[in-house]
Formats: structure tokens, sequence, C-alpha cells
């Protein structure tokens, strides 16, 4: 049988603490360009290193959207190595910056990342299957039981609130 660090974590985090977390939104932030050139997982190497969450060259509505994402939203991404990374949006959107804008994001926005990456077997099923299926956009993932999980996670690795 696999470890389930889900199911550990949800007895060491304040139960106050996961009320308030559970069933936020979490979404897919693959950071991709829409350049086909820009290889998969550099645009995410870029938004973490400079602690930015973004998107490519997208329509207006689009932007807006991302935009009007309330700071602290969940955010997953998957770098270039393949490990998946959880944060929250921690701030307003602004146009790309240097490092942002060589990869392709031209709108960012800052944002908060555990420090520690995780294994797909490690994130909730259904993040993953948002990966697995592809894609540039910024996605919703609507699944209860990964938006429970998410925030389990974030809680019971003591990640500060943005």
């Amino acid at each position: 049988m696999k470890d389930k660090p889900f199911a550990r974590s949800r007895a060491r985090a304040p139960e106050r603490l996961l009320a308030e977390l559970d069933h936020q939104p979490i979404f897919r932030a693959p950071m991709r360009a829409r350049d086909p050139d820009v290889a998969p997982g550099v645009g995410a190497d870029a938004g973490l290193a400079h602690d930015l969450v973004g998107i490519g060259d997208v329509a207006d509505r689009a932007v807006a959207r991302f935009a009007e994402l309330p700071d602290g939203t969940f955010v997953w991404t998957r770098s270039s190595d393949g490990l998946f990374h959880v944060g929250r949006i921690a701030g307003p959107r602004a146009d790309g910056a240097e490092a942002a804008l060589a990869v392709g994001l031209r709108h960012v926005r800052p944002a908060t990342w555990l420090d520690r990456p995780l294994r797909e077997d490690e994130v909730p099923p259904a993040v993953a299957a948002t990966f697995a299926r592809g894609g540039r956009n910024l996605q919703r993932t609507h699944d209860a039981d990964a938006e429970r999980l998410t925030a389990e996670l974030w809680a019971s690795a003591g990640a500060p609130r943005p």
C-alpha cells in the first residue's frame, strides 16, 4: 500500500485552519508560453525562481479573470523536472517581469510557493489528471477532494497565508 501523506496531515493541522481553507478553489497554472519552441516547465521554473505565477499572451477576458482571482487562491504548477509545486497567489496582477517575459509569461502575480516539490503520487489525483491532459491555460480544477487535500497539504506544511 502506498504512503498516503494527506491522511496523516489532517490530524496534525488545526481544525479551525482546515475549516477555513477547505473548498477554496484551486487552479492548474502550467505557465506555458504560446510559443511551441518554449519547452514545458520552463515558465514554471521561472515563476518558482521569482515567486510568481503567470499566464502567457491570452485574450483580455482571460487576463481579467486571472487578475480577479483573490489573493490566497491555490495554484499548482509543474516544473521542468516533472515535479509538482503548490502555491498561493499573493498580490495584484502586473505585466511580466524580465525573467517572466523571457519565457512567455506576459501577465504575472506574486505567489508564495511551498519549499518542497511533490511527486505525482503525493498530489491530489485530480491535480495530476489536469496536467496529464495537457494544455497551456490557467484552469480551475473542479474537484472538492482536490480542494480539501490541497488545503490540508498547505496547512500541514506550516506554510504562511499570503
